[in-house]
């Protein structure tokens, strides 16, 4: 059974979303890509373990045509070089150091790939996209957010 929910952000203050809104639009507007976004929040909500997060991601992958079998292997994306970009592989090198990054931080040749498979734009809003998924880990985790209830017959609406 899991454990119940601690307490519920939204509900206490809503204004608290409102920052990480904001970072959302900032991210969402760039020029990476819903598929590309998607799967970098899915390879950080692995690494934290945060359920609501992976279960919201993956739907929007799905929506963003991200293949099923890249979503089934994601975890191990190392092993199935082929299946991802060289950018898709920068990303998620740099989510994986900056996730972890009380680790040994983001080495110096996960930056140079990263740099030279993004412009210095584009690279700010992939660590901002970063920054923002292992923040909404963080306070999901932390809340014990539950999963959303799916409709009956169907899958759950992407957030």
């Amino acid at each position: 059974m899991p454990a119940a929910p601690r307490l519920s952000i939204h509900d206490i203050d809503p204004k608290a979303y409102q920052p990480m809104i904001a970072l959302e639009k900032y991210v969402h507007a760039g020029n990476l890509g819903e598929d590309l976004l998607a799967l970098v929040k899915i390879r950080a909500s692995q690494i934290n373990g945060c359920a609501y997060c992976l279960d919201m991601h993956g739907r929007e992958a799905r929506a963003a045509g991200v293949d099923e079998r890249r979503l089934d292997v994601l975890a191990g994306w190392q092993e199935a070089p082929d299946l991802y970009s060289p950018r898709e592989q920068a990303a998620l090198t740099l989510a994986e150091e900056v996730t972890l990054i009380g680790e040994g931080g983001v080495s110096d040749e996960t930056w140079a790939q990263a740099a030279a498979e993004f412009g210095e734009q584009d690279l700010v809003v992939l660590i901002m996209a970063i920054c923002a998924i292992n923040a909404w880990n963080r306070m999901a985790i932390a809340t014990r957010q539950p999963l959303p209830e799916l409709p009956a017959g169907g899958e759950a609406a992407a957030s």
